[in-house]
């Protein structure tokens, strides 16, 4: 991944997550200001209710006392009556709504004045009505005093309604630009929120190709380092497999050598002795004893290399095939190393080279059992399969911890060479105070007998 692809989604991932606080943060200041204005313009016109309730309840006041000054009816004294109780309420509702505005607070003194006014005269000439003072109320009456104190509450509070009027205006104009704002700002980071999206999304797919592209650099990398190293275990197979033929041919060299000239020298030392013994003097038995020895010591070299030449080159294997050759290796084994020694074999069609696998294998294996393994009986199987056939080796001795088998067990490592460069697969199990299992599978050889069918990888038991 390179560093400006890194860099680009750094600076988009933040730039989205910025337009989303900046669009939280103007919704958020669009909502106060459109709040604070709605509650001033529920502020003013509330005060602009309160303004027309008093101005009605002093025109309802007005109108009461003139009906009943006039008509001397006795039911327009209840609107009087209700108005005047409630204009005081009216009052105190009004300097409440208007206590933090000085130039309202002004207007509504001079108001509350003319309206203490009226009614101080509204109840005197009352009074004087009741006093039967008819001229004096009169006076009161129409005289212009109650009508200029009437247009001055009007003019008052005409004064107020159309300055909260206005405030109800500019608290609307207010709401209008804080949402225009709001959408404004909205939409804005709302395409700086989508660009940034648009970016992010351009850089992922970007860094999806680069890795894509990187993964596919890394297949045809590990590719090319599976096929190198394809070749160097081929090359390294070839070179063990070409060692162990060398090691085959060096064995039967010396297996030639020693049946040829050794055992032509021995033959002719053990002729020399009988020729000796024939001619000496039958009355020398101490002679006669010292050449016994020597024909039987001369015996026992020639034993001792007949085994040698056995083990180097098995003679038995390419005269009388696998199974005989096992079942004599097999038997010397159980005498020598004193074990109980079973077998079931059966015939197998091999190459002369996997053959001498199989018994070489086999060979390692008793060999192992006898230096290693303490145990009393061991068993020999091989089995012809239609594919394959399966050669083991079980003994019941103590066992060995199969982690614990390092490097130098070259015994379990070439029969493992061995069998794996004849297309087989070796397996070995084992387990501490349970025995030893030692198996392997080698496929067939088609029907010119020269190639193996199939890689006993792909073989099953």
């Amino acid at each position: 991944m390179r560093w400006s692809q890194l860099h680009k989604i750094a600076i988009s991932l933040p730039l989205a997550v910025l337009a989303a606080l900046a669009l939280i943060a103007i919704n958020e200041s669009g909502y106060q200001r459109s709040h604070r204005a709605l509650q001033t313009m529920a502020h003013n016109q509330a005060a602009h209710s309160s303004v027309n309730r008093l101005l009605q309840s002093m025109l309802d006041a007005e109108t009461g006392h003139r009906g009943y000054l006039l008509t001397e009816d006795e039911r327009y004294l209840q609107p009087y009556e209700v108005a005047v109780s409630t204009v005081n309420s009216n009052l105190d509702e009004l300097r409440t709504l208007l206590a933090e505005s000085p130039e309202d607070m002004a207007d509504f003194a001079q108001l509350s004045r003319q309206i203490s006014r009226k009614l101080s005269e509204m109840e005197l000439s009352l009074q004087l009505y009741r006093q039967g003072n008819e001229d004096a109320w009169k006076f009161v009456m129409f005289s212009d005093v109650g009508k200029e104190n009437m247009d001055a509450i009007r003019r008052y509070g005409r004064a107020l309604l159309e300055r909260n009027t206005q405030r109800v205006v500019s608290s609307q104009v207010e709401v209008q630009r804080s949402l225009h704002l709001s959408r404004l700002g909205i939409a804005t980071v709302t395409a700086i929120g989508l660009l940034a999206f648009y970016m992010y999304l351009r850089q992922t797919n970007a860094l999806q190709r680069a890795t894509e592209r990187e993964q596919e650099v890394l297949e045809h990398e590990r590719a090319r380092l599976e096929g190198l190293v394809r070749e160097r275990t081929a090359s390294l197979s070839a070179l063990a497999n070409h060692l162990q033929q060398v090691r085959e041919d060096e064995r039967g060299y010396l297996a030639r050598e020693l049946h040829d000239e050794l055992g032509a020298l021995l033959t002719a030392a053990k002729l020399d002795v009988a020729r000796l013994k024939s001619r000496l003097d039958t009355q020398a038995p101490e002679v006669l004893e010292r050449l016994r020895h020597l024909s039987e010591t001369l015996n026992g070299v020639i034993a001792l290399k007949r085994r040698i030449i056995e083990d180097l080159r098995p003679s038995s294997l390419s005269n009388l095939g696998l199974t005989a050759a096992l079942e004599i290796l097999t038997r010397e084994f159980a005498e020598r190393a004193g074990l109980e020694v079973q077998t079931n074999l059966e015939t197998v069609e091999l190459s002369d080279a996997t053959q001498l696998t199989v018994y070489r294998m086999v060979q390692e294996s008793l060999t192992n059992i006898g230096k290693y393994a303490h145990a009393h009986k061991v068993l020999v199987t091989v089995h012809n399969h239609p594919q394959h056939v399966a050669v083991q080796i079980r003994d019941d001795g103590q066992g060995f911890d199969l982690s614990g088998i390092g490097r130098t067990s070259h015994g379990l490592a070439g029969m493992r060479q061995r069998v794996e460069a004849a297309g087989g697969r070796l397996t070995v199990s084992s387990t501490p105070g349970e025995g030893t299992l030692v198996s392997a599978i080698l496929p067939t050889p088609d029907s010119s007998g020269d190639t193996p069918r199939r890689r006993a990888s792909d073989l099953t038991v």
